[in-house]
């Protein structure tokens, strides 16, 4: 959960903070930097799981010169800031599984990540330029301190089942030695001394390599950074079928609806086909659409035997099916929406652009309550039925 973002330096990010809570919406005019704030959030993530120059070229620019690193860094004028600074306050998982199998668990669930990227130059490159680690640390937050940096409305009960732990030192951190600029990684649970990097020669963040053996926190925020996801629900994808074999998870596009809640169907049927008209959560789903379609009657994955395929449709109240393929974009976006909330895997932190896009005006209500419902209950303690998913949105709005 990430509760705090300071960003200086990225595109028109300068000196920028802002806490956020379970549910946060950013609402503003065009230009004001509402989705430069997502694509900071999305660079973080995607240095936590690649290099520094692929991170990078994942991240949208203007005029699409996604080739020229510059365009990522603040101009005024025809002038660069040479560098930029992120700060991430943010709750971790307390266990978690490490790129080898390896479990990890938290020493504290409460850190500060902080790094600061400069530009470097390089003439033999046909495009100018790269990426260069300036500064890297990952700090804990005392659990006796929670209370102040957590600036929303939550109970007590909710706030002790997340920020756990005690831990005293650095987990990550810079310092100049011999004129030269070190990152370490500095292992826990033990006294040996940390690994040490030449900040300019790196090619990735230090936190993308941590592993559960060494630095299990270290894993942890990783784990919580990479999944900072943008949703971007696209109607193609969404209207698609699914083969019987397609992955049963919602792909941040919208992709694999019909084989995700054919995987939750049979989920609460204890693994086998439910029947035709008595799956809770087609009904629990059917019931949830009816507040933004009134003539639901029914929801269901068609399994086509003889294609090998699953079809989302729904039945209206005449008893006329209706497949995927020919429902609203507005629609298909909330069912999107809508089963993901009711998947207790999804976790972590969800950004999403615009939601009341082909929304009636007044049925926007709906799709807040869906939105904070998709949201971790601050009001009792995380767990299997109250996962801990944040939700922020923006939007023009001012509904």
């Amino acid at each position: 959960m990430l509760t705090r973002l300071k960003v200086s330096g990225f595109k028109n990010l300068v000196d920028v903070d802002v806490r956020f809570g379970p549910f946060t919406c950013v609402a503003g005019a065009n230009g004001t930097g509402k989705s430069n704030l997502f694509d900071a959030i999305q660079f973080l993530s995607k240095l936590a799981d690649n290099t520094l120059l692929n991170a990078a070229l994942s991240i949208r620019s203007e005029g699409g010169r996604t080739a020229d690193l510059r365009h990522l860094f603040h101009r005024v004028g025809a002038r660069f800031a040479d560098q930029m600074t992120f700060e991430a306050e943010m709750i971790i998982p307390p266990t978690g599984i490490d790129d080898l199998g390896q479990r990890a668990e938290a020493s504290i669930t409460f850190l500060r990540y902080r790094l600061v990227l400069g530009y470097k130059a390089d003439g033999e490159l046909p495009t100018p330029g790269g990426l260069e680690i300036l500064h890297e640390e990952l700090m804990h937050i005392n659990v006796g301190d929670a209370t102040k940096h957590l600036c929303f409305p939550h109970k007590a009960a909710w706030r002790r089942s997340v920020v756990k732990g005690r831990r005293i030192g650095e987990f990550i951190s810079t310092q100049e030695k011999e004129g030269k600029r070190i990152v370490k990684l500095h292992q826990e649970g033990t006294s040996g001394r940390p690994r040490e990097y030449l900040a300019a020669t790196l090619p990735r963040t230090v936190l993308s390599s941590a592993n559960a053996i060494e630095s299990p926190t270290t894993l942890l925020a990783r784990r919580e950074m990479q999944s900072w996801r943008l949703l971007q629900l696209e109607p193609s994808a969404l209207r698609e079928p699914d083969d019987f074999t397609a992955p049963p998870r919602l792909g941040v596009n919208g992709a694999h609806m019909p084989a995700t809640l054919n995987y939750l169907a049979r989920l609460s049927h204890n693994g086998a086909p439910p029947a035709e008209a008595t799956s809770p959560v087609l009904d629990e789903l059917a019931a949830r659409l009816s507040e933004l379609v009134e003539h639901v009657r029914r929801i269901r994955v068609d399994r086509d035997e003889h294609r090998q395929l699953l079809t989302l449709e729904l039945t209206d109240r005449s008893g006329t099916p209706l497949p995927a393929r020919s429902l609203s974009d507005g629609t298909l976006r909330f069912l999107a929406l809508a089963v993901l909330a009711l998947d207790p895997r999804e976790e972590g932190l969800i950004c999403l652009e615009e939601p009341e896009n082909g929304i009636h005006p007044e049925r926007i209500p709906v799709m807040l309550r869906l939105l904070e419902d998709i949201a971790v209950d601050v009001e009792s303690g995380v767990g299997e039925d109250n996962p801990l998913r944040q939700v922020i949105i923006n939007t023009h709005s001012p509904a």
